[in-house]
């Protein structure tokens, strides 16, 4: 290997590296060790920018806009309900597998989560054993079509970028919808068998998620000196006080006994649904630790909202006061959801962790600050209804079939079919000009672009034919089915530890190298190294709609693994003899 060479393997092995260790966000570690290869030398500016001449950012901008005005209009609820239907969880998988072949799978889940975990509890089923299949099922679905997920657009791009021709709309199905079929059976007639109860039938559990909130005895309140069932603080409707830490000693009593006398300045730490939650705000000799930031919920310019902490989160592993939350973010936080045992002792002294699920009050704009930044993995309004379909639902709905059908029929290429759809919908008036910027996420977008310029610097330093060479050389006994295992293998294992993104941006070139060395087709290569790269099943990191399901399923780390590793057996044993074929 050349000096050049040696640099670019080892600031990707340190690029891997950060993402493995959670230090960076995924567009932080692409954007740097692409910054640094250029700075350095290595790439000149034609090379390391190249992916933003490609069409794969612009196109996937382009679809955040129609995206954007299909789930803003109500649309997408009615697109989800209407395929998913309520009346087998079979049903319910498949169907969300179709939405996300044609819309990002985030807003599919977190539409279906309630609905999902309200199905289970009126069957008095266990919802860890759904919701990590329906997560599944929306990055099935993803794999099948161009816009499913954005791995497939960064691939194509970085097929460009190679030389090779651009994946068609639904090229990705040749191999994606065999192993979508295939894993959705399997989480189908499996999941239910193999998943653990996380979420035991129980009364006075909330049927979507029990939040965690700390109260303070007024000291001389009408509380103090009263006993827990005198105070009636035992039989709270949608309630339950889970533990009592003493004001002098600091000891946390757990569980509380009725007859438990109250002192002022004791903390209680009460666990039910957001709404019962939130009226102990109004509750007499209760003193919550954002009292004043409630009371500005009375001005209108006010609201709650939820946060779920994201994968890469610099708030992972710090309390509230250690990452200045108030500060940062403008907001105050004044309940918890975590998976597992409600929380015990004060929120300001818990270490947040991923999934975690914080209730605040924030001004009306928090949501449009931060529900597109890395610390936070969804942001959504908790006090006003869900999005209802309104008058331009159907017109939504319509330039999204609009797009798909230019696609379908090559009438036009994707990025000009989304350019068009995106154009239609300020157009119309579905959106306007600030709320179409504002559906974009810039940091998707600059990572799709990195990605490819990462790609391209493996390939033009002779990096991907040096690895390439190597492969060969240790599977070439096996034949091409030996390389291809070993290719999908790679890509499986580097979209848990580096994301996605980067898993298709490294694994793509070595993919297209190692082809023309064993004599394989180069474009079957590719396409597997693609979903390869989709297939993220072992943990709850690896893609955002299973971080999304960890906190409400109260799913353990090794959870995943449960499903996860039979349908990434079935990839394995695929994909590999598709690529062959």
């Amino acid at each position: 290997m050349g000096v050049d060479q040696i640099v670019v393997a080892a600031t990707l092995i340190a690029m891997m590296g950060a993402l493995m260790a959670r230090r960076v966000s995924p567009t932080l570690g692409v954007v740097g060790a692409l910054m640094f290869l250029f700075i350095v030398g290595i790439a000149d500016a034609t090379t390391t920018f190249a992916g933003f001449s490609n069409p794969a950012p612009l196109t996937i901008a382009a679809l955040y806009v129609v995206a954007g005005a299909v789930q803003r209009t109500g649309a997408l609820s009615m697109l989800v309900t209407r395929l998913a239907g309520d009346r087998t969880f079979g049903r319910v998988l498949f169907g969300s597998a179709m939405a996300s072949a044609f819309v990002a799978n985030t807003p599919v889940v977190a539409i279906l989560i309630g609905p999902v975990v309200r199905w289970a509890n009126e069957r008095r089923l266990s919802a860890s054993k759904l919701l990590i299949p329906l997560s599944y099922a929306t990055i099935l679905g993803g794999m099948t079509t161009i816009i499913g997920t954005s791995t497939n657009l960064i691939g194509s791009g970085v097929m460009v970028s190679l030389g090779l021709e651009p994946l068609s709309f639904f090229e990705p199905a040749r191999f994606g919808l065999p192993v979508a079929i295939v894993g959705l059976l399997l989480a189908v007639f499996l999941g239910g068998r193999l998943l653990p109860p996380r979420l035991d039938p129980d009364p006075l559990m909330a049927p979507e998620k029990n939040f965690t909130i700390s109260c303070t005895v007024t000291p001389d309140g009408p509380l103090d000196g009263s006993s827990v069932t005198d105070a009636g603080l035992r039989d709270l409707p949608g309630l339950f006080l889970v533990a009592a830490r003493k004001p002098d000693s600091g000891e946390v009593l757990a569980p509380v006994d009725p007859e438990h006398t109250l002192t002022g300045g004791e903390v209680l730490s009460f666990a039910g649904s957001v709404d019962e939650v939130v009226g102990l705000h109004h509750r007499p000799g209760l003193l919550l630790a954002e009292e004043a930031q409630l009371d500005a919920l009375s001005d209108g310019q006010h609201a709650w909202f939820e946060a779920v902490v994201g994968n890469g989160s610099h708030l992972i592993g710090r309390t509230l006061k250690q990452a200045d939350f108030r500060s940062r973010y403008q907001a105050a936080v004044v309940a918890l959801h975590r998976s597992g045992r409600p929380l015990s002792g004060k929120l300001g002294d818990e270490r947040l962790r991923l999934g975690d699920s914080l209730l605040l009050v924030a001004d009306l704009g928090f949501a449009r600050r931060f529900s597109k930044r890395g610390d936070f993995l969804l942001v959504r309004r908790r006090s006003e209804p869900p999005p209802t379909a309104t008058a331009k639902a159907s017109l939504s709905l319509a330039i999204l079939g609009l797009v798909v059908l230019l696609s379908i029929t090559q009438a036009t290429d994707v990025l000009r079919a989304a350019a068009i759809g995106a154009a239609l919908t300020v157009a119309t008036g579905i959106l306007s000009p600030r709320q179409a910027r504002d559906a974009v996420d810039l940091s998707v977008v600059l990572l799709i672009g990195c990605a490819i310029g990462i790609g391209g610097i493996a390939t033009e330093t002779g990096l991907a034919a040096e690895i390439a060479n190597g492969l060969v050389s240790v599977l070439e006994p096996i034949g091409p089915w030996g390389v291809a295992v070993g290719l999908t293998l790679a890509a499986l294992v580097l979209t848990e530890l580096v994301t996605n993104a980067a898993a298709v941006a490294i694994t793509l070139p070595i993919a297209v190298a190692s082809a023309a060395q064993v004599g394989g087709d180069e474009r079957l290569f590719a396409l597997g190294a693609i979903v390869a790269a989709s297939a993220s099943f072992l943990t709850p990191v690896g893609y955002q709609t299973n971080t999304m399901v960890y906190g409400p399923g109260r799913y353990h780390f090794t959870d995943y693994l449960r499903l996860g590793l039979p349908i990434t057996a079935v990839v394995l044993l695929m994909v590999p003899l598709m690529m062959v074929m």
